[in-house]
Order: structure tokens, then sequence, then C-alpha cells
């Protein structure tokens, strides 16, 4: 008898409002030569975060810069708040989930302060990143655009 595994997908959306961009845009080399892993990036029109896919809070950086989820189905998402936000040591960002909270796609999960940020001389880009590329058997394209938080950005087939 032979067991066929059923192919798996993730469907990842908007964490934020903004313009939708290829990480190749975003200005940290870190990003755009997707040297952590890949997926998009925001440039945020408001400082409402939201979570990009269903499943649980993993880490809450100490700095708040960065959160990862770990979905349904295995997929480590970071999201980076900002660019050399670091530094800020947390000043921008009010984390609204908790470590092992469990969460949905849409469901708010932080805010960070677009003036702060501003004032700083930061960029408030917001990255979506995979980080365990080795479970991914594609990534569905995307075109730039505007976009809200909660709209469909790509598919993941694992």
């Amino acid at each position: 008898m032979r067991f066929f595994s059923k192919e798996k997908s993730e469907k990842l959306v908007s964490p934020i409002d903004g313009q939708l961009l290829q990480l190749a845009d975003v200005s940290d080399p870190v990003f755009s030569e997707k040297m952590i892993g890949d997926g998009f990036a925001v440039e945020p029109s408001d400082g409402q975060i939201v979570s990009p896919v269903n499943g649980i809070i993993g880490t809450i950086f100490p700095t708040k810069h960065a959160i990862t989820i770990k979905s349904k189905h295995g997929l480590n998402i970071m999201l980076h708040l900002g660019i050399d936000t670091v530094e800020l040591k947390g000043a921008p960002f009010n984390i609204l989930a908790k470590d092992g909270e469990k969460i949905t796609a849409g469901q708010s999960i932080a805010t960070m302060d677009l003036n702060k940020l501003k004032l700083a001389n930061k960029s408030a880009t917001v990255m979506t990143i995979i980080t365990n590329m080795k479970l991914v058997k594609d990534i569905s394209t995307f075109d730039s655009r505007q976009i809200n938080s909660s709209d469909y950005v790509l598919t993941v087939n694992l």
C-alpha cells in the first residue's frame, strides 16, 4: 500500500499597509541578497503590524525589532521591523503578542511609531522572511503595488 503525501502550502499576507516591494529593492544587503531567506518587504504607510500567517509566536527579540512565527506547516517566518532598528533598543515598537501565543493571519501583533523611526533617521521597511528555505519547494511571484495589511501576497509550497 502506498501513501501519497499531499502537498502542503502556506499563504502569506501583508503584515502592514504600504508599498509591497521585492526583497531585491530593500536597501540592506542582508535582505536584498536573501542571506537569511526569501520573502517580501513593505514600505509602510502606517504602524499597525499583523501576523502574515497562522502560527505560534516563536521569539520576540529583546530590542523588539524582530518577531519570529512558526506556521502550522513548520515554516519559520521572521518579521523584521525597519532597517538598523536594533540600535533603537525597542523605543519605536510596542509588541502586543507574547512568546508562545497562537495567532492567526491578520491578527494585530505589534505597532511601530513611524515618526520615531523618521526622527532617528531609520528606514521603516518591514521584511517578511522565510528563514528555513530548505522546506520550501517553490514560492509564487508577486508584483510591487500598494497593499493593505492582511492582503494576500504569496503562496509557499512545501
